[in-house]
């Protein structure tokens, strides 16, 4: 048994102050104040002083870090962005795709989902815990199902029609490991594929999108339940004079409560108003903060991939002839961000980065701290910076 105490915990739906925190196998037996929950006899206490204990941060759109990209063929890669994952905060992940030839994206699902599978086996996921690597826990399909009108830097020629029969292609591949799509569903087929992935208990997300009002409500009626990097590559507000009369699929976001959205809070996808903006439509429940982080991320300025191209970073903005592509945020950063452009307490602010992106997913046990779920946990500064990060209650930062 292990245990743990600081000055404060954010459970995050509850602040608790001097708690005390019990930890057994891997998950938290107990949680409670240290003035009604005494420490086992026997038992050494973990003190972090002035800190606060959040739940680990659970970021649901990776696509790199540490010089490496998700899709590499290279069994350096998930290990080297685990860890730089886990240095920031982020205790669970879904590693994410990026359009390119079927092919190749088969195969890159076929190569997750044998990572996946084997760090959550029995004594191997017992050794990655000690490893001071995070846990990918699935595997999130962005492309090739999306607008060419709205594809960002998705190379337009990968681009596809949403079918069943290809979709049960990649979900054979990744076998199962599919947690999360994002789609645009005013694609030929998309709400078909919509449905279908829905039934199976895959997070459909809306994104990439040009679509009506109308057509987007018909999405959310199929199954999706949350959307993608929400303003970025989206029919935007404004797009002509008449647009307050049909806001598009950013009106539905914006205001259907049956949808969760995320935001990438780094200050160059999104003016630090237009945050504020969508923090006060969404809320404190529905707003969940994702990083999009490409192989850049913890690297100095230069020319790196993302899935089978290569992007340009200087100064912490990722482009391609002119468009964004992806980001180097990291999660604590964005946490920072959020509460500062929303003006949000810090309670709040990791809330969306961990509750609500495992709400959002379905993730049992993750983004909480409460008797029963995995002992994922961090250790802030009063400030939201990262001093520690705990998974299975086992300290990454000593690895």
């Amino acid at each position: 048994m292990l245990a743990f105490t600081a000055a404060r915990l954010l459970t995050p739906t509850d602040a608790v102050e001097h708690p005390l925190l019990l930890v057994e196998q891997g998950r938290f037996l107990e949680v409670a104040a240290k003035s009604s929950l005494q420490t086992p006899a026997g038992i050494s206490l973990s003190d972090f002083g002035d800190g606060v204990i959040v739940p680990g941060y659970v970021d649901l759109h990776v696509h790199g870090g540490a010089g490496f990209d998700v899709m590499d063929d290279d069994g350096k890669a998930l290990p080297a962005i685990e860890r730089l994952l886990a240095r920031h905060g982020v205790t669970s992940f879904f590693p994410t795709t990026v359009t390119a030839p079927i092919d190749a994206t088969l195969r890159a699902l076929e190569r997750l989902a044998d990572a996946i599978e084997e760090s959550q086996s029995g004594g191997q996921r017992t050794n990655k815990v000690g490893s001071g690597r995070t846990l990918a826990l699935g595997i999130h399909l962005e492309g090739p199902f999306i607008s060419h009108a709205r594809r960002g830097v998705h190379p337009p020629e990968d681009l596809v029609a949403p079918t069943l029969p290809l979709f049960e292609r990649f979900w054979q591949a990744a076998r199962g490991r599919i947690c999360m799509m994002t789609i645009a569903p005013e694609l030929e087929g998309a709400l078909e594929v919509i449905a279908e992935a829905a039934r199976r208990g895959v997070c459909v997300s809306l994104g990439h999108s040009d679509a009506d009002f109308a057509t987007a409500e018909r999405g959310i009626a199929a199954g999706a339940r949350h959307a993608t990097h929400t303003f970025n590559a989206m029919r935007p507000l404004g797009h002509n004079t008449l647009d307050h009369r049909n806001p598009g699929i950013l009106g539905v976001v914006l205001t259907d409560d049956r949808v969760s959205a995320d935001i990438i809070a780094d200050g160059i996808h999104l003016d630090p108003a237009i945050v504020k903006l969508f923090a006060r439509a969404k809320g404190p429940e529905q707003t969940v903060l994702i990083t999009d982080a490409i192989s850049a991320t913890g690297m100095p300025d230069g020319r790196y991939r993302l899935g089978s191209f290569e992007v340009d970073v200087r100064e912490g903005k990722c482009t391609l002839d002119g468009k964004l592509a992806g980001s180097v945020l990291t999660m604590d950063r964005a946490v920072q961000n959020l509460a500062r452009f929303a003006e949000w307490d810090l309670q709040h602010a990791v809330a969306a980065a961990s509750r609500n992106p495992a709400r959002a997913a379905r993730i049992a046990n993750k983004g909480v701290i409460a008797a029963g779920a995995d002992a994922d946990f961090l250790v802030l500064s009063p400030k939201g910076e990262v001093l520690r990060t705990f998974i299975g209650g086992v300290d990454c930062f000593s690895a």
